[in-house]
């Protein structure tokens, strides 16, 4: 098992900033989806009365979601497992701002693969410690990971100048272009505390594979992250009325999509 916790500093507040994700999502599962492989949303309803963090977070959004892999996992997992169990499924509670992902793989690696994407989203620098409420044990496990989606460095083949926190100015909202020690500056400011645990039972590989999915975590997370900010003037404005009905004509155009096209998206370049 290995667990980090995955900070992010915002420069929204965290209401604007829950509408950005929820279009983010959308918009970058379109981006991953194409020549059958990506996301296929089976659920998108309301759920209630489940007590995450102690019952102060019990109603919101649940989605279940299949995303249909080959291109996107490394190759010596592709090597090792079967043709067609390259599918994860995730289940997500979003209680916002509190949010609980959990990702497996049924059909093939069964209890022996989860992990388990716990956010929690909180005005502020980052500097809140243990928002998780961990146990002693589980503290002493985790590492905290500061992600900086201005300066961090992304994969050649990520970058995008117009996904460039550094380069990007929002003409709505009149924010950025973020350089230096913005986080100390910016005003609203907000952190995504993302705690990641991965469990990977596989003799051989099990540090190999779950060190491999933390890389990846956080490469998603900057990646997206960036593309919250710097799609601000896309999203600014919207209503979670405008989201849901977004989020319902995603979901038939991904069926359309995953059935012809081209495989599009991030690679498992970190072979």
């Amino acid at each position: 098992m290995l667990v980090k916790e995955f900070r992010v500093v915002m420069p929204v507040t965290v209401d604007e900033y829950q509408i950005g994700q929820l279009y983010s999502v959308a918009e970058a599962s379109m981006n991953e989806t194409g020549g059958a492989e990506g996301i296929e949303v089976v659920k998108n309803e309301p759920f209630d009365n489940l007590p995450f963090l102690g019952g102060r977070y019990s109603q919101g959004q649940y989605t279940y979601k299949k995303y249909h892999l080959a291109s996107k996992v490394p190759m010596f997992i592709r090597m090792l497992a079967p043709k067609g169990s390259m599918e994860l499924h995730e289940e997500a509670w979003n209680a916002y701002p509190y949010c609980r992902t959990v990702i497996t793989n049924p059909t093939y690696m069964k209890e022996n693969f989860t992990i388990v994407i716990e956010s929690l989203h909180l005005p502020g620098k980052g500097d809140q410690d243990n928002v998780h409420e961990l146990t002693p044990e589980k503290l002493k496990m985790r590492e905290v990971i500061m992600i900086d989606i201005a300066n961090d460095s992304v994969a050649n083949s990520d970058y995008k100048l117009s996904e460039d926190p550094s380069k990007f100015r929002s003409n709505t909202a009149g924010r950025g272009p973020l350089t230096g020690k913005w986080q100390e500056v910016v005003d609203p400011v907000m952190t995504c505390y993302k705690l990641v645990t991965v469990d990977f039972k596989w003799i051989g590989i099990q540090s190999r594979v779950e060190n491999f999915i933390q890389r990846a975590e956080r490469r998603l997370f900057t990646n997206f992250h960036r593309q919250v900010y710097c799609w601000i003037d896309k999203w600014h404005g919207m209503t979670i009325d405008d989201i849901r009905e977004l989020e319902d004509t995603v979901s038939e155009e991904l069926d359309k999509q995953r059935r012809k096209g081209e495989v599009r998206g991030m690679r498992a370049d970190m072979d």
